[in-house]
């Protein structure tokens, strides 16, 4: 993992001369929105490799040791050399297997779902990998491979593949035959009938050709997944063939069917799911570029925020080993709020506010457990201002909208209040404001309270809250305390209750921040009255922001979000010319 960061220099620097070779040559293959989205996947894969990799690395070391038919010795350069030569037969059936079976799939199609094709794919890397894909390298550990030649083994052949995602690199000739290139490649990476699945080989294609998944490049490659996976969030892209494969496994009758979807090859259906006429079969002279609209300054804006992510995620990296798994979290959490917000930036999902403020609030959130006293004073009520901002500069109902930014100062002013000494008790009057003003503010398109069920839960839970920490608290917070447990309890209520009406995705998220507003609180007393506990505190924050941003995300009617551009793809049209 550190090779790789140190690395990552190397990568960005063949980037930006590929990308100047392209505009000299006047045939540019990078699109900014596209190589964010593809970097942030990358950042994205090994920043959850932190908390993943023990999993693979794990279980190949207690297989090799428990396991091993020979003892091979780490000193013998054959040993590297055939090491080297099975990690790439191993890692051509595990690619193989990535195409041909759907649990595999839903990991490795992040991979495949860009529709460009350049250095920045090769870093578009898949979180979910290390789950399952340990399984076709256990040979080695079988056969007596250390654990040490085969990490290094299979750091070499991830990094072998980085240059043969290139559209700038012709045919070489013998080269071809023996080893992966990046015109084989491109083939890989097409999603054209003739080269649909073939050419797995990751440093060596002699396996393809062995097993007869070879195809040599002839016409013009058109480069992304068949079924188009339209969207720049980082979170989605992996999980999106996950979602899918739930939701087929879920709808199937026969317990065998139901297992079946995962292992059968990707898209099959078990026959009483199928519906032909629903989708129609692929045609390539119908793929379309996906492609939102964005100005150069938003585009240069989210590239600069990107960079910033990507020196924080090495920072990150170098020093996982040494920081203290809370911490990791915290970070690892922080790091993913920024790419998913820049995302949201680059598919107009998220305002620009907005996705300012979700950056700023996960700063803020790791100014405390990081010990980094003078940015929080800045950064606390900088975060909850853009949201108000935010709120300001949205559309909707005028009295809501008036209700939601009253919320937000009130709230604004808590922060505030709390940062504080001796402010606790104003600070939790501040508080009460705001939700009373979110209760209000969700009673203008719903009945006050209209779920009993919503009533009963949420006044159990608030009744065990109070239980917990009322023998703790001064006698002279009691008073308030309890009538805080009220007013948040009221305001859960009251979201829950309006998400039975609307039945929507948006009252439901509303009814969720609610609910992260109580476990913020719930955190914050415990920690405070009941029991001093780290976790506890570390948790305050990242689940009062996530409440914040629930609510004035989506209390409100979301702006209509323009149709992508969706022009025919590049590569058919140059295929036509």
């Amino acid at each position: 993992m550190t090779a790789i960061v140190y690395a990552v220099p190397v990568f960005f620097a063949l980037i930006a001369i590929e990308a100047l070779v392209g505009l000299r040559r006047g045939r540019n293959t990078y699109r900014i929105n596209d190589a964010v989205n593809s970097i942030s996947l990358g950042i994205l894969s090994q920043i959850t490799a932190v908390f993943t990799r023990l999993i693979r690395i794990g279980i190949y070391a207690a297989v090799f040791q428990y396991v091993a038919l020979f003892e091979l010795s780490a000193g013998d350069w054959r040993v590297w050399i055939g090491a080297l030569l099975l990690y790439d037969f191993c890692y051509y059936w595990h690619h193989r297997l990535g195409h041909e079976c759907a649990i595999f799939w839903a990991s490795h199609v992040v991979h495949h779902q860009s529709q460009d094709f350049n250095l920045s794919t090769a870093l578009r890397q898949t979180s979910s990998g290390a789950l399952l894909g340990w399984i076709f390298y256990l040979p080695m550990a079988i056969l007596g491979v250390p654990p040490l030649v085969f990490a290094v083994v299979g750091l070499v052949d991830l990094l072998y593949q980085y240059w043969i995602h290139t559209e700038h690199i012709g045919k070489l000739g013998w080269f071809d035959r023996v080893f992966a290139s990046p015109s084989n490649h491109r083939v890989h990476h097409a999603v054209n009938d003739k080269y649909l699945d073939k050419n797995y080989g990751g440093i060596l294609i002699i396996w393809d050709r062995m097993f007869g998944t070879f195809v040599e490049e002839e016409e013009t490659c058109v480069y992304g997944t068949r079924t188009q996976l339209n969207s720049w969030d980082p979170v989605w892209a992996n999980l999106e063939v996950y979602a899918a494969l739930i939701k087929s496994s879920w709808r199937a009758r026969g317990a065998a069917d139901k297992i079946r979807v995962w292992l059968k090859p990707p898209g099959w259906q078990p026959p009483d799911l199928e519906q032909p006429t629903d989708k129609p079969a692929f045609e390539l002279s119908t793929v379309r570029l996906y492609n939102p609209a964005v100005s150069t300054g938003v585009g240069i804006l989210s590239a600069v925020q990107l960079a910033a992510l990507v020196v924080a995620a090495c920072l990150f990296l170098l020093n996982a080993e040494t920081l203290p798994l809370m911490h990791s979290g915290l970070i690892y959490t922080a790091l993913v709020a920024g790419l998913w917000a820049i995302g949201g930036l680059l598919q107009k999902r998220l305002s620009l506010v907005e996705a300012l403020f979700i950056e700023a609030a996960a700063i803020t959130c790791l100014c405390q457990p990081l010990g980094w006293s003078e940015l929080y004073l800045v950064m606390k009520p900088l975060s909850l201002s853009l949201a108000v901002l935010a709120a300001l500069l949205r559309g909707g109902p005028t009295s809501m909208r008036v209700l939601l930014v009253l919320g937000l100062v009130a709230s604004l002013a808590g922060d505030v209040l709390l940062m504080l000494p001796g402010q606790f008790v104003p600070g939790l009057a501040a508080f009460l404001t705001a939700h009373l003003l979110y209760i209000a503010l969700m009673t203008r398109d719903a009945p006050l309270l209209p779920s009993r069920p919503a009533v009963a839960v949420v006044i159990a839970i608030a009744g065990s809250v109070l239980a917990l920490i009322w023998p703790s608290l001064p006698s002279g917070l009691k008073a308030p305390v309890a009538a805080y447990v009220g007013v948040i309890a009221l305001m859960a209520m009251q979201a829950i209750g309006r998400a039975t009406v609307h039945r929507s995705g948006a009252s439901i998220a509303v009814a969720a921040g609610a609910l992260f507003f109580m476990a913020s609180d719930t955190a914050l007393a415990i920690n405070k009255f009941v029991a001093s506990d780290a976790t506890l505190a570390a948790l305050v924050l990242p689940t009062y922001y996530t409440a914040q941003a629930l609510i004035s995300f989506y209390v409100l009617p979301r702006p209509e979000v323009e149709p992508a551009d969706m022009p025919p793809h590049p590569q058919l049209t140059a295929a036509a010319a």
